[in-house]
């Protein structure tokens, strides 16, 4: 059961509420890896994230940059899991921070995460739409209006948090598997002809070519950006088996799994391209660096399937994280960081123990801010997409340095005998200050990474965003302090009894 810190199962929170639960027992190690993975999309990872890499980043490095974020990942994740495995809650960040670096820290972590997965959802929304848009028109010649599919997406997405987490992990399966699998495809069979007409090369996996090229920062930066969510692992445990087991394990089956098939599918489309050519190919048509190699080695048919689960693969990340939101919304609000909260977003469907008011209320954000970026004219993809997700990624990679920081300070003070030098100390340590690296990388590479964006006031105000989130995290939690201390010890401290803090 979920309880309170210091409150007995049952009890009411806040002095009103009993507190709600999500559902137990709902999810097992693959359907954490499912809704995790998800939120990485694959195949739009791939898709739109490596041509870019290669024409403006770190050319045919960009496979490279890969295999550097993905050692810098598990690096982090050694100390994130080390401390999943003493506290499992929903709220995950929040959770974490608030037990190691304070409840006033851990407020404002956990807003910046809440905020983050908020503005996701309509930026994937807005990829999905543009991929679905130009599909169909170039598939079938029907010219759809990309807000019909942006209205299909939003009732998907509600829908499936609404009727909990197992609903939305047996779709996500079926999604991811064909997309992981049309992918695999291009890459082993680019494989089994030699690797392209180049033949193999190990430049693109050479680590030091990550470093190279027209922006290696630039490189650098979209290979972390491709792994956004992984970390969502943890906001699964309460509905988990086994949790202090599972959430560990997803989480590096996530960071090391995803990483390889990155590494591997990049390696095959600029080897299958053909590294003299890769450059110019990605320049000139982004999209023929993956659709290339794969109508030549695999078939017309595979990149028109392609086309199609570029839309399903958006749809899986967006849904994904609708999920994280919702979980998020649901972790302040039962905790009462406001009253109203507590009624609304801090309750479980009674059948379903879903989160479904935060579901609803995460589909009504999202309405709005994508009919915003309508009214305002932009592009769904260089505008809302683009736009929303550098803001989105620069809050949840501050939340993730802090993170690291929080593991460094917990195990001092609250486990003293669990302390290891590199899982509870250098690990952290070295995975803090790496995200404050890729925070700097994202903020001096944000015009570039915006494209014909680049102007754009969102844009100009994304770190202040950011700031500003943070501070008034910062400042709530002191008000709750002075003005009602109550509410402000129960912060971050709603854990499942099972991992519960003594």
């Amino acid at each position: 059961m979920a309880v309170q810190e210091d409150v007995a199962p049952g009890a009411r929170a806040g002095g009103d509420e009993t507190v709600h639960r999500l559902k137990p027992n709902a999810i097992g190690l693959l359907g954490v890896v499912f809704m995790a993975v998800a939120t990485a999309a694959p195949i739009t990872a791939m898709t739109g994230n490596v041509p870019f890499m290669v024409s403006s980043g770190n050319g045919v490095g960009a496979p490279a940059s890969y295999l550097v974020a993905m050692v810098v990942l598990a690096i982090f994740s050694v100390g994130f899991t080390s401390m999943a495995k003493h506290i499992t809650s929903t709220g995950a960040f929040y959770g974490f921070i608030s037990y190691g670096l304070g409840r006033s820290v851990g407020l404002a972590s956990g807003l910046l995460a809440t905020f983050a997965y908020v503005v996701f959802e309509p930026a994937l929304i807005g990829i999905f739409s543009s991929f679905a848009t130009t599909t169909l028109k170039d598939q079938t010649g029907l010219d759809v209006p990309w807000w019909a599919f942006a209205v299909l997406m939003l009732a998907v997405n509600a829908t499936g948090t609404w009727f909990g987490v197992s609903v939305a992990e047996k779709l996500l399966v079926v999604l991811l598997a064909t997309e992981v699998t049309v992918l695999a495809a291009m890459a082993v069979s680019v494989a089994f002809h030699g690797g392209g007409p180049d033949g193999f090369s190990l430049d693109p996996v050479n680590p030091v070519n990550a470093f190279k090229g027209t922006s290696a920062g630039l490189g650098l930066f979209f290979a972390f950006w491709s792994w956004v969510g992984f970390e969502s692992t943890a906001m699964y445990g309460e509905e988990s088996r086994n949790p202090k087991k599972i959430i560990p394990k997803a989480t590096m089956i996530s960071v090391l799994g995803v990483g390889v098939f990155y590494v591997f599918v990049s390696w095959m489309a600029i080897s299958g391209t053909g590294e003299s050519q890769a450059v110019k190919v990605a320049t000139d048509n982004p999209l023929g660096l993956f659709f290339g190699p794969t109508e030549q080695y695999v078939g017309h048919w595979a990149v028109d399937v392609m086309q199609w689960l570029m839309i399903t693969g958006s749809l899986a990340c967006g849904m994904a994280f609708h999920n994280c939101a919702a979980r998020y919304m649901y972790a302040l609000g039962r905790e009462g960081v406001l009253p109203s909260l507590q009624r609304t977003v801090g309750r479980t469907h009674a059948r379903h123990g879903s989160p479904h008011i935060a579901g609803l209320v995460q589909t009504a954000v999202s309405a709005v801010l994508i009919g915003a970026f309508w009214a305002a004219g932009k592009d769904p993809y260089t505008g809302t997409y683009v736009l929303l997700a550098i803001l989105g990624t620069m809050a949840i990679l501050v939340v993730q340095a802090v993170c690291s920081f929080a593991v460094l300070v917990y195990f001092r003070s609250h486990h003293p005998e669990s302390r290891h030098w590199f899982r509870t100390f250098a690990a952290p340590l070295l995975g803090g200050v790496a995200m404050l690296a890729v925070v700097a990388l994202l903020v001096s590479n944000m015009a570039v990474a915006a494209g014909p964006e680049s102007g754009s006031l969102v844009l100009k105000a994304t770190p202040w965003l950011v700031a500003l989130i943070a501070a008034a995290g910062l400042g709530y939690a002191q008000y709750l302090k002075r003005r009602s201390p109550d509410r402000y010890l129960l912060l971050g401290r709603t854990v499942l009894k099972e991992t519960k803090e003594r």
